[in-house]
């Protein structure tokens, strides 16, 4: 019965005759439900136990001293006092509010946390901290409230809730394919619990931070006490001076109450050998410091209070952590106390002492390969790198020297020494991990990782050229002879060598026999991946006795990677002989190829998907591709 009111002030039909009683006893019977309510609105950027407070806090107010005025509309048959309810803790928690408010509860000495859920529970609540509070309110009214669309509007409205439908079509996902895309989740998948704030896992504060905040606390009473005591002495009838003065100590410090060490999750030290995730989540907490409680408090107070020593790579949220941090390190490192946090999503390196601070870095969606390492310390060219528990053996090798053995890397307790780094787009070549994982994982799994500068080194892999015989060829390992040749000769032409990115591959796309027997060209693209779904390809040709690659096109997009297969290049070519040639060559699609100039043109098939013009001279001209299926490509 939408639009019906109720007079909160008057007795309900077949109720006593005591409104607020009334309320009192629809708020306990719902409480749960309310609570519940109140979180998933909360903002996300808050940690856990202050959602948690704020949420009991938002129900508990939504019973006032006295009810007189009309309650608004309850939408279908829903009782009306709770409906009412309901909308006083939604006007509450849409209104910004201080962080603490006097009648809020009070819990001293412990930390409380929702219950962890699985993969689903953490990517909802991830697609919901990147909503505003009402598109949140929205999403819960229509998943938790089991509104319909129009109740669920008017509710809103009555909340006080500007751009009603703007946050509805978000609750429903209408940016499907962005990261606050709620259509894809299951709801019955989804364990509800970890959004329930009356089911919470308990956990004590910092003990020894505490106590020592204590005795400073007991000590400055003390001290406030005594100078009170002198001060009252000096106004006395027997006070000789009346230029007296009483220095006032400084207050404590305050006790960080977000920073609760034993809130950290911990793996098992073999998780990776038994879970089919094998991940960030699977790395146990190593490290001569994981007890160093003191130590773990800072690194988790400078993660939720982000400040001017707080650095995040391109793409990388600075907000605090959406979920309970998982401890993968803490330990010294070349002198410096160093730990590594990661919360689901971004990993945070946290650096002791003057020239330290909080690096930030995405590593969500991350596997066997690109969860290989971290870098924990850089000093100039130098990097210390911590590998994953399931790598069995390390390497270090020169990208620029295939034919060169790699050199062993030893890694007692996962942490390497210092080995030289740099990325493959440097000319002068570059020093790349080589790792073997252990057979419990996959068998001779090897695989490389290049840093880039960044916390996360990237994943490089190899494309060979197409094979008729064969259907379109996946990316694998950079691991073999003609990979390492690859990558030796056309390494430096990569589109993207900076932090963030996630994996770089080469793709062989085509091999022209060159005209007047010169040899062969070898035609690549190159495509880098960053952790936030972006991306970049560059084409380049590698000519005989040629220094280096030539570069022939480029750009941002999602050419060369596995949602736009074909691409074409082309470049002038002078033989030995001194002829001028244009030189194209297209992917296993391209079935003919053009060009055109101020007087001339050629338009013809190419079974070998390559194209070899001879020309007096170097012009103006275009050139493109045309596909199997009649569609026209141009070069990248």
């Amino acid at each position: 019965m939408a639009g019906r009111t109720m007079d909160l002030a008057a007795p309900a039909r077949g109720a006593a005759a005591r409104p607020l009683l009334q309320a009192e006893a629809a708020l306990v019977r719902h409480y749960r439900r309310l609570v519940r309510l109140a979180y998933l609105v909360l903002p996300a950027d808050r940690d856990r136990h202050s959602r948690v407070i704020a949420a009991h806090a938002a129900a508990q107010r939504a019973l006032p001293s006295r009810w007189t005025r009309r309650a608004d509309p309850a939408p279908g048959d829903e009782d009306p006092v709770y409906a009412a309810l309901r909308l006083r803790v939604l006007r509450d928690v849409l209104r910004p509010r201080p962080a603490r408010l006097p009648l809020a509860p009070r819990v001293w000495g412990l930390r409380l946390f929702t219950p962890h859920g699985g993969e689903q529970d953490t990517a909802l609540e991830q697609a919901l901290a990147a909503l505003d509070a009402p598109a949140r309110a929205a999403f819960a009214l229509r998943a938790l409230e089991d509104l319909s669309v129009a109740e669920a509007a008017e509710v809103l409205r009555h909340a006080g809730v500007e751009q009603v439908q703007r946050a509805l079509d978000a609750a429903a996902g209408a940016g499907a394919g962005t990261a606050a895309d709620l259509s894809v989740f299951d709801l019955s998948a989804v364990d509800l619990s970890a959004f329930d704030p009356c089911a919470v896992r308990v956990q004590p504060t910092d003990l020894l931070r505490r106590r020592r905040a204590l005795t400073a606390g007991l000590l400055a009473g003390a001290l406030g006490l005594t100078a009170a005591a002198v001060a009252l002495a000096d106004t006395g009838p027997t006070a000789t001076t009346s230029s007296s003065t009483t220095t006032r100590p400084a207050p404590p410090p305050p006790v960080d109450a977000g920073a609760a060490p034993a809130g950290l999750v911990r793996a098992p030290a073999d998780l990776w050998q038994h879970t089919a995730r094998v991940d960030f989540t699977a790395w146990p907490a190593r490290g001569d410091r994981t007890d160093d409680a003191a130590l773990l408090g800072r690194a988790l107070t400078a993660w939720e209070r982000p400040g001017p020593r707080t650095r995040a790579e391109p793409g990388t949220d600075t907000a605090p952590p959406l979920a309970a941090p998982r401890l993968l390190y803490a330990g010294t490192v070349d002198g410096a106390a160093v730990v590594l946090l990661y919360d689901g999503q971004r990993l945070a390196r946290y650096t002791d002492g003057p020239g330290g601070g909080l690096d930030l870095a995405r590593a969500d969606d991350s596997d066997v390969t690109t969860a290989g390492a971290v870098v924990l310390h850089r000093q100039g060219d130098s990097v210390r790198y911590l590998l994953a528990p399931w790598v069995e053996t390390a390497e270090t090798r020169r990208i620029d020297r295939p034919d060169t053995a790699a050199r062993p890397l030893e890694h007692p307790g996962g942490l390497t020494p210092a080995a030289p780094g740099g990325a493959p787009t440097d000319c002068r070549g570059a020093t790349v991990l080589q790792l073997r994982s252990s057979s419990l994982i996959a068998e001779k799994h090897a695989f490389l990782l290049a840093d880039l500068g960044g916390l996360v080194p990237a994943h490089l892999t190899y494309t060979p050229p197409p094979d008729r015989s064969q259907p379109a060829r996946a990316p694998r390992e950079a691991t073999g002879p003609d990979a390492l040749q690859a990558w030796a000769r056309a390494g430096c032409a990569a589109p993207d060598g900076t932090p963030g990115v996630k994996q770089l591959n080469l793709w062989a796309f085509a091999v022209q026999p060159l005209p007047q027997n010169a040899g062969s060209a070898s035609w690549v693209c190159l495509r880098a991946d960053r952790w936030t779904g972006e991306g970049s390809a560059a084409t380049a040709v590698l000519l005989p006795a040629a220094p280096g690659p030539q570069r022939t096109g480029g750009g941002p997009g999602r050419s060369c990677s596995r949602f736009q297969q074909d691409t074409m290049g082309w470049t002038w070519w002078r033989s030995p002989q001194g002829t001028e040639f244009l030189l194209a060559a297209g992917s296993r699609r391209v079935a003919r190829l053009t060009a055109k100039g101020p007087d001339w043109s050629v338009d013809r098939p190419v079974p070998d998907h390559t194209l070899a013009v001879e020309r007096p001279a170097r012009g103006s001209v275009q050139v493109g591709g045309v596909l199997d299926g009649g569609t026209r490509i141009g070069p990248q």
